[in-house]
């Protein structure tokens, strides 16, 4: 952010070296980031168009001035206990922007071998992945010792070679001394057991002040630390005059050159490596020695692991419980210091002494922290035994780290460290959700800091959903150009937007046009408007405790239609209810009869439990599964299809017949405790679709709005359970399906033939209670139901050349066809499907007799399928026998 800042600033006219940048440090004038005001109105716009239910009136911003004096709070706590201190160690530098980052901010880049990247600041590409070999001349001696690295530019800072002790080759080198070839120093050879024999040549080079292994090593043997590199990314003067000033990876090919020139290069080769890179910038960290202020992680990181394991803290999904403990477990000291232009910045203070105090006596440097400069004045009076008026203070610079100021935001934001109503309320919080990308930067964080300055965890459960990514499976990244802004989904966008909007940015002119090149490849005709409750919608169907989520509009789109779906379901509700004087019975007074009832009731019941499980669980995808199916394929597909003829058969009467008012009233249930369910999720047009329905409801609502409402519950509907209906419909389903098939086999559109049903006993009791519907859905005149076994015949058996389907292995249905009606069309579509019946026997033959053992009711499911397909391929060689010889003897 502070890269892109910075050529937003130069775009707009102030450049670093007019002192603007200076203007706006924290440490100055400014503690605001710039544009963060229309940053922060911008999020709560999206947030507020998105349908967020949030109480505004607790809006915080971490930079507020309370959440402020909690941020200086809580340094100064950490400070007095001894859980923050000062130390010159390595960190992680971006030169980029010019400030340390942590370890978790940064992205190890896998790189096979020799490879060409972009680099922040460099106009061509920089290369990576080379292994370069270059020799030390040994002093006093006509030999040399040959060290591997694949950063040559940082041999300036050598200080000595390195050589594990148990090396053979290099036995008799062991005390020696090498000569090196540009400053003159003399480097001890040195015998480590952390070097890698079998890297490079076996010897390598230490260059403590950049590399993480080199400063543990120096350690170890009490070495100089030499920085060569500065925090812009130039050579330093203990370069020397040649180097000084040039950009390290430009002063990487001046060095090789200098050791060809002095017959000391030894060659390069392609290597497999792991590069560090800047999550935020992009750039390749490079690891300087700084004095900066640290967090002691591990006690505090041991009551976060055992939170995880005594049950008092849980992590959804569970499998992220090992990564948690792993982390933790493996843990290192927390930098916060940050060089960055805003952010709140350290309220610690450098203490200058009079001159006649002996400074020595309290080392290099003198620090102090304090809630204020008063305070800190104060204590470092008493700390060095000085009159305050006597202390010269000069604040750190530095801002914290904004993960700091973020894990505190739990109680922060409640009023923390005043023991406020709102904290005593709300604190600890029963859960978070949140990205699974944040369980280091944030989550471990606010864990470890809330248990530490509250004695108390910030919550109870951590739920992480996946990670957003373009349809590709990208990462959203402005320089990629695939951020989708939710605004653009809702309402809608042309491509020429778009494409100002990624010229209107802070991208680089190489970034811009990779940018405006995907734009224009993702959405070539703009984003069409979808509105929010289809983007919720859409969100909500993924699965969110797993893999990543892949963002298409199509998907989008796909939930714009079954909105339209909704509205059309509700204007058929509204023109019978219209039509209607009757008043409807109460949800309590609905008891259905009829077994069409029965089943839709059952099935807004079955759905309402599926809600109910799924929420427990934080499986929204489930929820939004379940409610799709219930309103398109039960609803709209089936039941609205069935007593649309009923309704038409009322014709003009005013009043309803009781059959009829209980069919309006399962009817006007049905759709408003569907809305009711759909509400969380897309509350925009369920309130809308609900208010309507309101002048028809028999009691009064006990709120006037939607989304107050109790969420229906599966005991508010326990009458309208019927578990044997729903499982017998599933039988009328499939009867319904196959003689829909044989319709358009035959070719049929208007006539509704007579349909014959062979089947056992157990299914010829079920069938005529569902008579009308598989008329009505089904479009036949006559339904006549036939026991194979002669059993409790219904009716007699089906006529001879009638089209034949089949629904499982003991149900077979008989369309009475004429022979001859569409007969071409007939042969073709039977030949269709034999060939698609063949690939599925063959498909299942191959599972039955796959090596793996399979259990015995999949094994009996599959036996099952089996028999009701070699059962329907019969039938339709059957079928095309007797089409094929009627058609030789027309």
């Amino acid at each position: 952010m502070q890269a892109l800042q910075h050529r937003q600033l130069w775009r707009d006219g102030c450049s670093g070296t007019e002192g603007s940048i200076d203007e706006i440090s924290p440490g100055r004038s400014f503690s605001r980031r710039p544009g963060s005001g229309r940053t922060k109105e911008a999020i709560y716009h999206q947030l507020r168009k998105l349908g967020a239910s949030l109480d505004w009136s607790r809006a915080c911003f971490t930079l507020d001035p309370a959440f402020s004096a909690a941020v200086t709070e809580a340094f100064v706590r950490l400070c007095d206990s001894g859980l923050i201190y000062r130390s010159e160690a390595l960190v992680n530098w971006s030169c980029a922007l010019e400030s340390a980052i942590s370890d978790i901010e940064v992205d190890a880049k896998q790189l096979s071998g020799k490879t060409l990247l972009s680099v922040p600041g460099y106009e061509n590409k920089v290369e990576f992945g080379t292994l370069y070999t270059f020799a030390y001349p040994i002093e006093g001696l006509e030999e040399e010792v040959a060290v591997s690295t694949s950063r040559p530019e940082t041999m300036l800072g050598d200080v000595a070679v390195a050589v594990h002790p148990d090396d053979p080759q290099y036995q008799a080198l062991h005390g020696k001394q090498c000569r090196h070839p540009f400053t003159q120093r003399l480097l001890p050879i040195i015998t480590d057991p952390a070097v890698d024999m079998d890297f490079g040549t076996g010897a390598v080079k230490v260059t403590p002040a950049h590399d993480h292994t080199d400063f543990q090593v120096s350690q170890r043997h009490s070495l100089p630390r030499l920085t060569v590199i500065g925090g812009d990314g130039t050579m330093t003067s203990q370069c020397g005059d040649w180097l000084e000033g040039v950009k390290r990876f430009e002063a990487r090919h001046l060095v090789v050159n200098a050791l060809i020139e002095k017959k000391l290069f030894r060659g390069t080769k392609s290597y497999a490596m792991t590069l560090p890179v800047c999550s935020r910038s992009g750039d390749i960290i490079e690891p300087l020695l700084k004095k900066q202020w640290f967090v002691r992680c591990d006690e505090m990181a041991q009551r976060a692991v055992q939170a995880v394991e005594e049950d008092q803290l849980e992590i959804i999904p569970h499998f992220y419980t090992k990564t948690w403990k792993n982390w933790l477990g493996n843990i290192s000291d927390w930098c916060i210091s940050r060089q960055l232009w805003w952010g709140h910045q350290v309220p610690a203070y450098q203490v200058e002494l009079p001159s006649s105090i002996n400074k020595q006596d309290f080392g290099s440097e003198l620090w102090v922290w304090g809630r204020s400069e008063n305070e800190a004045r104060q204590r470092a009076a008493v700390k060095y035994g000085v009159d305050p008026a006597a202390v010269t203070l000069t604040r750190d610079p530095d801002v914290l780290d904004t993960w700091f100021s973020s894990a505190l935001f739990p109680f922060a934001m409640l009023g923390w460290p005043k023991q406020t109503a709102d904290l005593q309320c709300f604190y600890p919080n029963s859960i978070l959700e949140t990205g699974s990308d944040l369980i280091f930067f944030w989550v471990a964080r606010m864990v470890m800091l809330g248990k530490e300055l509250t004695g108390q965890l910030p919550f109870k459960q951590v739920l992480f959903h996946s990670l957003v990514r373009d349809k590709h499976g990208r990462k959203m990244s402005k320089s990629l150009g695939n951020v989708i802004n939710p605004m653009d989904v809702i309402h809608g966008v042309s491509l020429e937007r778009l494409l100002e909007n990624v010229k209107e940015g802070n991208l680089e002119p190489r970034e811009q046009s990779v940018a405006v090149e995907a734009q224009r490849k993702d959405f070539p005709s703009g984003i069409p408007e979808c509105g929010t409750d289809a983007l919720r919608f859409a969100l909500c169907s993924n699965k969110m405790q797993g893999e990543d989520i892949n963002l298409s509009i199509s998907k989008v789109l796909n939930c714009r239609m079954f909105c339209n779906k909704m509205w059309q379901t509700l204007r058929f509700t509204l023109g019978l209810l219209g039509g209607n004087t009757v008043p409807l019975r109460t949800l309590a007074e609905t008891s259905p009869v009829s077994r069409m009832d029965q089943w839709i009731c059952s099935r807004l019941h079955s759905t309402v439990v599926q809600c109910e499980q799924a929420f427990q669980s934080y499986e929204l995808h489930v929820v939004t599964s379940a409610l799709y199916s219930f309103w398109v394929h039960s609803l709209c597909d089936v039941y609205l299809e069935y007593v649309k003829p009923l309704v038409a058969q009322k014709g003009d009467r005013v009043s309803c017949d009781t059959s009829e008012l209980m069919a309006l009233s399962v009817l006007f249930h049905c759709v408003s405790l569907s809305l009711a369910l759909l509400s969380p999720i897309m509350p925009f047009i369920t309130e809308e679709l609900w208010q309507r329905l309101e002048p028809f409801r028999p009691e009064a609502a006990a709120q006037n709005s939607l989304c107050l409402q109790p969420y229906p519950s599966s005991s508010q509907l326990a009458h309208w359970h019927f578990p044997d209906v729903e499982k017998d419909f599933s039988l009328v389903r499939e009867v319904i399906r196959v003689t829909r098939s044989l319709r358009a086999q035959a070719g049929i559109a208007k006539e509704k033939p007579s349909l014959w049903v062979l089947c056992s006993p157990d299914q010829a009791q079920v069938l005529p209670h569902f008579e009308s519907a598989i008329q009505t859905l089904g479009r036949i005149s006559n339904l006549h139901v036939h026991c194979s076994d002669g059993v409790d015949t219904l009716s007699a058996a089906p006529p001879a050349g009638s089209l034949v389907g089949v629904v499982d292995d003991t149900c077979q249905l008989h369309l009475n066809v004429p022979i001859g009606l569409n007969m071409n069309k007939q042969l073709q579509q039977l030949s269709q499907r034999r060939t698609r019946l063949v690939r599925k026997l063959e498909e299942e033959l191959l599972r039955v007799q796959s090596p793996d053992r399979l259990p015995a009711h999949v094994r009996q499911r599959i036996d099952s399928k089996m028999s009701a397909l070699q059962k329907e391929l019969q039938t339709i060689d059957d079928q095309l026998k007797t089409l094929s010889s009627s058609e030789c003897t027309e």
